[in-house]
């Protein structure tokens, strides 16, 4: 047999074998192509050239002791001697040290690329969070402007938001306040999507840190202008679905115009702000923020939406309660076991529950938290308020804590203003004055949103009456009072043959706000000094009515 076929195979010279740690030898550097002993012609005058191809190896660590075959042995002893650079000579031992440095740290010259040194890492991490923070505010700063634009359309007004009330703007009592009108509706997918379910005057005093609510009944019979009578909750709808607007945003704003108009008449207050939200941005609104808690007063039975509440017709439990927005939908939907009066006093406590946990929970001060909150809504919410009242509003909001928050409706004793009856077939809400006879219903709301600078201001205010008509006065001052005024005496001019009112300020300019509002509804300038025969006066205004006001109405 020839042996030779099994003869084993010799070695290449140019192979180079591996240690178990995958190492090579020194004397295998030159033929692997790596890093390690150059050849003479590698050095100039002692000097280690820099060439490119040094680093034709493959990426890993190669080692400085290798098993040498007996052929590589041969050819080592064999091989002519080649100086060292002194910086290899004096290198010492090798043993610890990093591949490409002494055992004192320094590099070799060998022509390696430099280690990325740990500063510059640190310096290029930071500068790539600082991007990606900065393209993060970017998108969100973006995200929320075309949002906010959705949403907040501009286009309200309210004096007594700034910061810095320009008097001249306050138009008359009330514009010292900030009166936002809300109207809840059903929205798309109910019936009846635009009749309004809630009705919702929410006045802010931004001069004494407080707020009123107060609920209007959906079913209170009115003059809707343009469309006869019928439940106040029809006018949005009907401004809405016969405006000649092309847009939903134009619409909507025709449905606002409308129910402005006919709450006028009711309350007789200005409104500055409009806020129109259905009942999924409602829901969204409270999951948004991770639910609301609040201590219901009383337990809230009722089967008829049981069906909605996972078959249970026990709504809410008396006691502390946290609800998801489903749940306070339901809350604050629930009437038929109670009363459109009582579901009012629940969407207030809603209300006043949702704002505690906005502020508490810091949702303005993070920016992702009001990306959520606003994204959730889409078009389920308009406002006539601009974003950029947004923050004063917040800032006001903040100030002012749920106990300064009243809530207010218009049959609980003493002021049982409204009842229930059946009027052309349907049951109705009215004026227990009657029909259409609101004069106690706005004496009644004006007294409770007091003008934050009348309230603070609290001059002190004679009415004398300079005719020969009876009652001149006291209608004078049942009808500032009912603005707030604080009329402390009613009484005759020493003479009644004024034709004109005058207004007398003895104030010493420290009444501005008062002065302002009592001009603009007398109608007349305020001087300074008291006319013949009146010598004596304590109070800040002194009122002399004139036969120019005998005949005036007792409201503007």
């Amino acid at each position: 047999m020839d042996k030779s076929k099994f003869k084993k195979p010799s070695h290449n010279k140019s192979r180079v074998r591996a240690t178990m740690d995958g190492f090579v030898g020194p004397d295998s550097f030159k033929r692997a192509g790596s890093i390690g002993f150059p050849d003479k012609k590698d050095f100039a005058d002692g000097k280690m050239a820099t060439r490119l191809d040094d680093f034709r190896r493959v990426e890993g660590f190669s080692s400085s002791a290798q098993a040498i075959d007996e052929t590589s042995q041969a050819e080592t002893v064999n091989r002519p001697v080649v100086p060292l650079p002194a910086p290899l000579l004096n290198s010492g031992p090798r043993k610890n040290s990093k591949f490409g440095r002494n055992n004192k740290g320094r590099r070799l010259s060998t022509g390696m690329k430099p280690r990325r040194s740990w500063v510059k890492i640190i310096k290029r991490s930071m500068l790539a969070i600082l991007l990606i923070v900065l393209v993060t505010g970017i998108y969100f700063g973006f995200k929320l402007y075309i949002v906010e634009k959705n949403i907040f359309k501009g286009g309200g007004n309210a004096p007594g938001l700034a910061k810095k009330v320009d008097i001249t703007k306050l138009k008359g009592e009330g514009d010292g306040r900030v009166n936002i009108l809300l109207l809840g509706i059903g929205g798309p997918g109910h019936e009846a999507p635009d009749l309004s379910d809630t009705i919702m005057l929410i006045s802010i005093d931004p001069v004494n840190n407080q707020a009123t609510m107060l609920s209007i009944p959906r079913d209170l019979w009115v003059e809707i202008p343009g469309y006869g009578s019928q439940k106040i909750n029809a006018a949005f709808s009907y401004g809405k679905q016969n405006s000649k607007e092309k847009s939903d945003s134009g619409k909507t704003k025709d449905g606002i115009a409308l129910a402005e108009k006919t709450l006028a008449s009711v309350l007789n207050v200005p409104i500055h702000y409009h806020v129109v939200v259905d009942f999924a941005a409602f829901r969204q609104a409270i999951d948004a923020v991770g639910g609301v808690t609040f201590d219901v007063p009383e337990q809230l039975y009722d089967p008829t939406i049981a069906w909605e509440n996972g078959n249970k017709s026990v709504i809410a439990a008396k006691g502390v309660q946290t609800f998801n927005g489903a749940r306070a939908l339901l809350y604050a939907r629930s009437r038929e076991t109670s009363s459109d009066f009582a579901r009012a006093e629940r969407q207030r406590q809603l209300i006043v529950a949702l704002k505690e946990k906005i502020l508490s929970a810091g949702t303005y001060s993070n920016p992702i938290k009001i990306s959520q909150l606003l994204s959730t809504f889409g078009n389920n919410i308009y406002t006539d308020i601009d974003s950029g009242d947004i923050p004063r509003l917040y800032q006001i909001g903040s100030m002012i804590p749920s106990s300064s928050i009243l809530s207010l409706d218009m049959v609980t004793p003493p002021h049982s203003l409204l009842t229930t009856g059946a009027h052309n077939g349907l049951s109705v809400v009215m004026p227990r004055a009657g029909l259409y006879q609101y004069e106690d219903i706005q004496n009644y709301v004006r007294n409770a949103l007091v003008d934050g600078f009348i309230f603070q201001e609290n001059a002190s205010i004679a009415i004398l009456n300079g005719t020969n008509t009876i009652g001149v006065a006291s209608l004078k001052s049942k009808e500032l009072k009912s603005y707030g005024y604080n009329v402390v005496s009613v009484g005759d001019a020493p003479t009644k043959d004024y034709q004109k009112t005058v207004f007398v300020d003895l104030s010493k300019g420290t009444k501005k706000y008062t002065v302002n509002y009592l001009e603009k509804r007398l109608g007349v300038k305020a001087v300074t000094t008291l006319p013949a025969g009146i010598t004596t006066a304590t109070t800040d205004f002194v009122i002399i009515l004139g036969s120019n006001t005998a005949g005036s109405s007792s409201t503007p």
